[in-house]
């Protein structure tokens, strides 16, 4: 009886998310921005009918399952392939995007709060994943995850276009354009994109350098969900840290730790990555369906400025770096 209450709004959610990765495929956007953008129109518009709530609520579970599966897609070969100065700039990279977006979000824009974090973990490990990673861990409302994630894909699509044409007016040769280009642009896809662009060594540059950053998610995200659960926490002992942190990320680093000692065939782990964009789709439109746009517009463009400042840091400051080193 239990089982048959759920899957009508689990119909629903595999339905509208069917919907949204066929169009996303169709017209070349994020399929995770448009589930978004459905699931706040179905929601708002139409509303969630009653015989298809308890199922939409499982939203959640495919959220945290999903990141459990992003596991699979850590590749620690990758980091050490990439060479130990690549490797150092990867982590020195992450730590200074971190702090700066944090930094400038909170102490000059004042936005307090979860979207802050949301930001940084988007601006300096991978994206709308490592958006959703750490906003399931700091349990952000709906409306933070989607500004944040509309606007690390707005900085996508410009970075696309613009780091080609930049890395051809500096003159910079194909090593350094993929290393900064995966240093500084913030997901997989639009840094493989522009590596490509610019020639067949600086893809090859910009992907390493780029999957060598996606693997310290696991470390990210652990790291902000004992942030925030020391901070909720008035007694910070280990029992309480323990209860406040949420335990899907062990999943994660099992995962993780599985994929990289070779046990699983590369049809596998291709199978686990599917799946795992398809849970964070059906996740994404059970999101919004619990968003209302009121509490959106309360941020204004205070985001999309906070990453701007901290992107065109990032940026010159990773040049100079890759400029001097490489």
């Amino acid at each position: 009886m239990g089982l048959r209450q759920h899957l009508p709004g689990i119909a629903t959610l595999v339905l509208v998310g069917a919907g949204t990765r066929s169009t996303a495929a169709a017209v070349g956007v994020n399929d995770l921005v448009l589930a978004i953008v459905a699931g706040v129109l179905i929601g708002n518009l139409v509303g969630v009918p009653s015989w298809a709530a308890r199922g939409v609520e499982n939203h959640k579970l495919f959220l945290e399952t999903g990141i459990v599966l992003l596991g699979a897609s850590i590749a620690i070969e990758e980091l050490i392939g990439a060479g130990p100065r690549v490797v150092a700039l990867v982590v020195g990279t992450v730590a200074f995007g971190l702090l700066l977006v944090e930094a400038i979000a909170r102490g000059v824009f004042g936005l307090h709060g979860k979207t802050a974090s949301l930001l940084a973990a988007g601006t300096s490990i991978c994206g709308v994943s490592a958006v959703a990673a750490v906003g399931q861990v700091v349990d952000a409302r709906g409306d933070q995850l989607t500004y944040a994630a509309a606007t690390i894909v707005f900085f996508d699509a410009i970075t696309l276009v613009l780091y080609p044409i930049l890395g051809d007016l500096l003159a910079l040769n194909a090593r350094e354009f993929g290393v900064w280009a995966g240093l500084s642009m913030f997901s997989t896809g639009p840094v493989a994109a522009a590596g490509f662009a610019h020639s067949p060594e600086a893809g090859q540059w910009a992907t390493v350098t780029k999957l060598a950053r996606n693997t310290l998610l696991g470390a990210v995200v652990v790291a902000y969900s004992i942030g925030y659960a020391t901070r909720k926490a008035n007694d910070p002992g280990i029992k309480r840290l323990w209860l406040q942190f949420p335990k899907f990320l062990v999943g994660f680093l099992l995962v993780a730790l599985v994929a990289n000692l070779g046990v699983l065939t590369p049809a596998s782990l291709e199978g686990i990555g599917r799946t795992s964009e398809w849970l964070f789709v059906l996740a994404f439109v059970g999101l919004g369906f619990e968003i209302r746009p009121a509490r959106m517009r309360e941020s204004g463009l205070t985001p999309v400025v906070t990453v701007l400042c901290a992107f065109c840091v990032i940026s010159l400051v990773t040049l100079l770096v890759v400029r001097a080193l490489l």
